[in-house]
């Protein structure tokens, strides 16, 4: 079926394009639109972003390259860099919000697995900053000479997608986009000590919820009961009360503080849960991989060009995530349902140089 079809088409062709047309036709995004529709605006940015173009102009460049292979790719007429740099800027960001999450879901319920053998999934939540020239984005002012965006992510470690996003400007703190997080009763939710807010992590606690978060160095609390024979590598696992007196007022029921001798970094790391039903060495393990998230901004910078934008406002920033979400889902969904041999990671890179090829994608990952 797909044996003429080019690489990227056949990508493509596993996303749910009905869906994405009854989105569009919500928000009115192809009103008087004769020729470079919303779903045409998707597919160019997402190849943008899987080739690494720069600019809209190397964009604009490329596609205009490619000749009548754009009918073929899916990008329909019309794609200039003024069309492209027009619809980014004026076409309803929430389209492409909201297909975002559609396909999100999609992916995570595909991948679905059980990598911690707990009842309920395991996030890591973190945000990544992105500059911006203050004189282009005047409306992301961060600092006094500075502009930027923030992208607060709750990252489902075990099917490896980022099951909700938060778009901020920078000089939103991180501590606040935690009451923008979807909670779920059962689940475990990883932090870093920059989010050490203890009357949130109490209304986590409250509605049947787990975390685990690294301790501050100035804690002050009263040892209630501690663990006297411990695994290797754990040196204290204790429960304890906080002893100040606003961190007892937000957070007034007993905590667990686990102390952990990492050897492979050499130092020690201090953790505190209300997770008292696994092991201490189940709450490190957690911790541990909470380095997935920032694996996925390091990706969503460097290798889906989320580093520059191709638009000057708001909408425009936006659409540019929402599509490097969505290109980063397709590509862990393809990846799921071909059963490839390989991170989602690999896969990113080999795709790169093979978009406009005519192979079975079977064929691309070595498998017949």
């Amino acid at each position: 079926m797909h044996k003429d079809k080019y690489i990227f088409a056949q990508l493509v062709s596993f996303l749910d394009r009905s869906k994405f047309n009854r989105i569009v036709q919500k928000y009115d995004g192809d009103k008087y639109v004769k020729s470079f529709t919303c779903w045409n605006q998707l597919l160019v940015m997402m190849f943008a972003q899987l080739t690494k173009q720069d600019s809209l102009r190397t964009t604009s460049l490329t596609i205009e390259s490619l000749g009548p292979m754009c009918y073929h790719l899916g990008f329909g007429k019309g794609v200039t860099r003024s069309n492209l740099s027009k619809a980014n800027q004026e076409r309803d960001c929430r389209i492409f919000e909201e297909f975002a999450y559609f396909v999100v879901n999609v992916a995570r319920e595909k991948r679905v697995t059980d990598i911690f053998k707990l009842d309920g999934n395991v996030y890591a939540f973190d945000s990544t900053t992105i500059d911006l020239c203050l004189n282009v984005f005047w409306w992301a002012r961060f600092r006094k000479h500075k502009g930027g965006v923030k992208i607060h992510t709750l990252y489902d470690i075990e099917t490896q997608i980022p099951a909700f996003f938060h778009i901020t400007e920078a000089k939103v703190n991180d501590i606040n986009a935690m009451d923008e997080i979807p909670y779920e009763s059962g689940s475990y939710y990883i932090f870093d000590r920059g989010y050490n807010d203890y009357k949130r992590l109490y209304t986590i606690h409250q509605i049947g919820a787990y975390f685990v978060i690294r301790a501050k160095t100035n804690l002050h609390y009263n040892t209630e009961k501690w663990k006297r024979r411990m695994p290797d590598n754990v040196l204290s696992d204790q429960m304890i009360t906080l002893s100040g007196y606003y961190s007892q007022k937000k957070y007034p029921e007993s905590i667990r503080k686990v102390i952990y001798w990492d050897e492979e970094q050499d130092r020690e790391f201090v953790y505190l849960t209300n997770a008292t039903e696994i092991t201490a060495l189940q709450v490190a393990n957690l911790y541990k991989n909470r380095w997935q998230v920032e694996l996925f901004f390091k990706w969503l910078k460097q290798h889906l060009r989320i580093k520059k934008f191709w638009g000057t406002n708001e909408n425009a920033v936006r659409i540019q995530i929402y599509s490097a979400i969505t290109a980063y889902c397709m590509v862990a969904i393809v990846q799921h349902n071909l059963h490839i041999d390989k991170s989602i990671y690999d896969v990113l890179q080999i795709l790169d140089r093979n978009l406009t090829h005519k192979i079975l994608l079977p064929e691309l990952f070595g498998r017949r």
